[in-house]
Order: structure tokens, then C-alpha cells, then sequence
């Protein structure tokens, strides 16, 4: 999911830092009116937790690989916005340091996995109406949240390296920069999200989000009134 130097033309990833710039101003704005001390080492678990989970790359067949998130669960617990800048941290840190993602696609890749995943995650929780026995609609919509939320991430980053070879290439067409196509890259990246690494978000979501609704449920954002 992590995207790489060398794939984004400059025409794509200078306007994802500006994007990606102003989401963060609006994001400490908004977490400033809200946060309480309490919160403050559930920030820094935050971001431990997605910088952690991220490192845990599954290869799969075709020489690639992929890993879980966590944008959705943070989501769920603490609201979109402390998702958007707990994940980006742990990315930014993952590309300065480790060489994890491109530093030109720090803009894209925290507009992707941090922003677009937190707040789709968040909506979908929301859209899925309550049931009988609201404990186990909220497993299951934590489950969507982190499957739903990851498959679409993955289709947008598909398509920002897919549009490469549209906006940036030489006179005789070679591209510049990513050199497939969106007919390659969409079904490429969808089928390995929607088959596998969607179910591990997923799962990861329910899972830990069912620990907290047993247990810790006052802390749970998604859920207050």
C-alpha cells in the first residue's frame, strides 16, 4: 500500500502535500477543542499500534505483499481525526526511517492510509443500522468498517499510481513514472484487498473493537451519543 519514490509524477504528489498539509491543520485544530489528558498516551498507543501492524508485510504470489493497517480501528475508538494524525506520524516515520513508503509520496500515501481510511471507516460504522442485539451489530459493522475502508483505500492508491502513464510520459508515450495502467493496476490491487488483506483489517477491527466495547466502552468515540 505504501508508495513508493519514483512512482508519483510530480504533478500528483506536490498537490497530495498540499492536501495532505492542510488536512493536518484542520486535524490538530479539531483534536485541540476535544482532547483531554486522559486521551494523551492513547494517541501515542495510536500510533504505536498502526506503526507496528504496518511492519507486518504478507507476501503473496507475483512477487508482492501487503499488510493491515489499522486506520479503522483507531478510528472506531477515537474518532477520525486522531486516526488521520496517529497514522500519519507512524508513516511518515516508516518513510524517513525505515524507507517504507516514499518521502516525494508522504502526502499521498498519509492522504490514502491515514485520512481516506479513517474517515470511510468512521462512515461506514455509521450507515449500518442497529439491530437486537446491538453488541454483535457492532462486531459486525467494526468488521466492515476495517474491511470496507481498506479496499477502498487500496482502489484509490490504485488509481493514482494508474493515472501515471496518462499524465506524465515522454513523447513517445513511454510513462515516466508507475508504468501500469489503471486496467492493471485497479484489478491488481482490488483482488489481492478485497481476497485477503481486507479480511485481516477486518478481523483486526472486531476484534480488538470487541475488547473495548466489553470492556472499556466509555472510551469508544464511534459509539458516544
Amino acid at each position: 500500500m505504501h508508495i513508493p519514490d519514483g512512482y508519483l509524477s510530480p504533478q500528483t504528489y506536490i498537490p497530495f502535500y498540499v492536501a495532505f498539509i492542510g488536512i493536518i491543520a484542520v486535524g490538530i485544530k479539531k483534536i485541540k477543542k476535544k482532547l483531554s489528558t486522559k486521551m494523551i498516551p492513547f494517541l501515542g498507543m495510536s500510533a504505536a499500534f498502526s506503526f507496528l501492524i504496518m511492519m507486518f508485510n504478507i507476501p503473496i504470489p507475483g512477487g508482492t505483499s501487503g499488510h493491515a493497517v489499522g486506520a479503522a480501528l483507531i478510528a472506531l475508538l477515537f474518532g477520525p481525526w486522531v486516526a488521520t494524525l496517529s497514522v500519519s506520524v507512524a508513516i511518515i516515520i516508516q518513510a524517513l526511517i525505515f524507507g517504507d513508503g516514499g518521502i516525494t509520496a508522504i502526502g499521498a500515501n498519509c492522504f490514502n492510509m491515514a485520512f481516506v481510511m479513517s474517515f470511510t471507516a468512521y462512515y461506514i460504522f455509521k450507515m449500518i443500522p442497529g439491530g437486537k442485539n446491538q453488541f454483535i451489530k457492532n462486531n459486525i459493522a467494526a468488521f466492515l468498517s476495517g474491511y470496507f475502508s481498506l479496499c477502498i483505500t487500496a482502489i484509490i492508491t490504485a488509481t493514482e499510481l494508474g493515472i501515471q502513464p496518462i499524465v506524465a510520459h515522454a513523447a513517445n508515450g513511454t510513462p515516466l513514472y508507475a508504468p501500469y495502467s489503471l486496467k492493471i493496476a485497479i484489478p491488481a490491487m482490488a483482488l489481492e484487498h478485497f481476497l485477503l488483506f481486507g479480511i485481516i483489517e477486518g478481523l483486526i477491527t472486531a476484534l480488538l473493537f470487541r475488547y473495548f466495547q466489553k470492556n472499556h466502552r466509555e472510551l469508544i468515540y464511534v459509539l458516544q451519543p
